[in-house]
């Protein structure tokens, strides 16, 4: 196997001048070679976005740390890519396009090409440090403090007016291997996925940036061991298939998870609040410009929800989502234990349906807010708890459990709730089938279910 260190090609630690082309040329020899190993040695390398190409291993050293330059303009190399030229049709100067603003989304993506920024490979929004794009058998493994670096890069013209290149960026690829590093303040997601299938993901630290790991449109995806400490989602996405998260610590100033999928399974995860790091949209405009740390005190850093559904109009989803799992997992301190408000007044939920989700051998404390369930009309959810022990923070007892609509199941199965003062354990707008089994509650049965008579609205968050 083919093995270089980037010094071999004029790379050097510690400099201020970018290191991007000699690093792009260490893999483009590996790649031409029939792929290998490509290594990052001790010290700190300055540089803008560089492409990994398939059969190739970038592999970070101890105290290796490849850190990301704070000029939005360094991310455009692949456009000059003479190994692997992207089509002109996939390239877009496009700005993002705020589209929670947009009345109906679905028609404005059909009919606006501009829109299309998420789904191509070469637009602003989807650039990153580390990018690759139709490729496959890819790795990227760091040993002891080795650290990909965003910089928390400031770009004016990108999401919300601040959000720069995500750390990696994955388009079209298959069988990559993610292990070992910390990826920190990243400029916009630590890690971003599209259309990508069998991933393996393990060991891996995020610390601050924007949400930790993002994928979409993906299949058979593997998180173990990882740890998120994220002023936004911790793990994030839709219209995945075959997802098993596990072992995993979730600490987030937003949702530990806002996913949607097909055959998801997340177990033996410590989820808890607030988040370490705050929420970077609670910067000052100058703080932002300046690229200053994340903040660990003051300014928000409540965790939202510790599951929310995720399924917006940017990308199809094509296959039922469904037949989700969270097992064996401890919740503290989040807002919500779960949000799934498919009522069309929230911008993520309006895309495609959730048909069911369980929550199984599960510990919550110090929930405030009610269980969010809303449904569709054509397609009802079905929510089981089942072995849950719940306990309401002080100050919140005497809230609604759990808010649902357009329902077909509501289980409780051996579930136990403390610190419980309110008027309804479920209060429901709609018809639908709601049973308690083993349940241990202090509230009387006739306040189990309560039929509500006003119009239901569900907070978006």
């Amino acid at each position: 196997m083919t093995s270089v260190s980037i010094e071999q090609f004029g790379a050097r630690s510690n400099s201020n001048e970018l290191q991007t082309r000699y690093i792009q040329e260490a893999i483009d020899y590996v790649y031409s070679k029939g792929g290998g190993e490509v290594i990052i040695p001790e010290g700190v390398f300055l540089t803008g976005d560089i492409r990994i190409r398939s059969r190739i291993k970038l592999h970070l050293l101890k105290n290796a740390v490849l850190q990301g330059s704070r000029n939005p303009e360094h991310y455009f190399n692949y456009r000059d890519d003479k190994i692997e030229p992207l089509d002109p049709e996939e390239i877009t100067d496009a700005p993002y396009v705020h589209v929670s603003t947009i009345e109906n989304e679905m028609e404005y993506i059909e009919n606006r090409p501009e829109y299309r920024f998420k789904r191509l490979p070469g637009s602003r929004w989807n650039n990153a440090i580390i990018r690759a794009i139709d490729a496959h058998d890819i790795e990227i493994i760091g040993e002891e403090n080795s650290v990909i670096d965003g910089n928390n890069c400031f770009d004016a013209i990108g999401e919300e007016d601040y959000r720069g290149p995500h750390g990696m960026a994955f388009f079209r690829c298959s069988n990559i291997k993610l292990s070992g590093y910390t990826l920190r303040d990243a400029g916009n997601w630590a890690h971003h996925l599209l259309f990508c299938k069998n991933i393996e993901v393990e060991g891996n630290t995020v610390l601050a940036g924007h949400d930790g790991f993002d994928a979409a449109a993906c299949q058979n995806l593997y998180i173990a061991g990882c740890e998120f400490y994220t002023g936004d989602d911790c793990i994030a996405g839709f219209s995945n298939m075959n997802v098993y998260v596990t072992g995993c610590v979730l600490n987030s100033s937003c949702s530990a998870m806002r996913f949607g999928g097909t055959n998801v399974l997340v177990e033996k995860c410590n989820i808890y609040g607030p988040g370490k790091y705050n929420f970077r949209g609670s910067l000052s405009d100058e703080e932002k410009r300046a690229s200053a740390p994340s903040n660990m005190s003051g300014g928000r850093n409540n965790m939202l929800s510790a599951f929310t559904y995720f399924s917006d109009f940017s990308l199809p989803v094509k296959v039922q989502p469904g037949n989700i799992e969270v097992v064996d997992c401890v919740i503290e301190n989040a807002d919500r234990f779960i949000h799934y408000n498919f009522s069309g007044n929230e911008t993520w939920q309006k895309n495609r349906p959730l048909k069911n989700i369980e929550f199984r051998n599960i510990k919550a404390t110090n929930v405030s807010m009610p269980l969010t369930f809303y449904g569709d009309e054509e397609l009802k959810a079905s929510l089981t708890l089942r072995n849950v022990s719940l306990n309401l923070r002080e100050g919140f007892t005497n809230i609604d459990l759990v808010h649902a609509c357009n329902y077909k199941d509501i289980i409780f199965d051996h579930v136990n709730i403390d610190n419980y003062e309110g008027n309804a354990l479920v209060k429901v707008w709609s018809d639908g089938n709601v049973e308690f089994h083993e349940l241990q509650c202090c509230v009387d049965e006739e306040h189990y279910v309560v039929n509500a008579k006003e119009e239901f609205y569900a907070s978006p968050i």
